[in-house]
């Protein structure tokens, strides 16, 4: 699985990596979307104004979904 984020025009694809899911608890089945939903709420801060965007906390840039392979 990975995420894509938008960085200064350039999107990327960043692995998912076992730091990013460290203190997630999965008690059920989930798929890759309900994975990427979880790391959605962990990882970024949703700005509604003056646009709407899930920016990463950790500054790399604006969070715009999930690769699941």
């Amino acid at each position: 699985m990975e995420l894509i984020i938008l960085n200064d025009g350039l999107y990327s694809l960043v692995k998912v990596s076992k730091e990013m899911t460290e203190g997630i608890e999965i008690f059920n089945d989930i798929d890759c979307f309900d994975l990427c939903d979880i790391l959605r709420l962990k990882l970024t801060t949703y700005f509604d104004y003056p646009i709407n965007q899930h920016t990463m906390n950790d500054g790399s840039g604006d969070f715009y979904g999930c690769i699941c392979r």
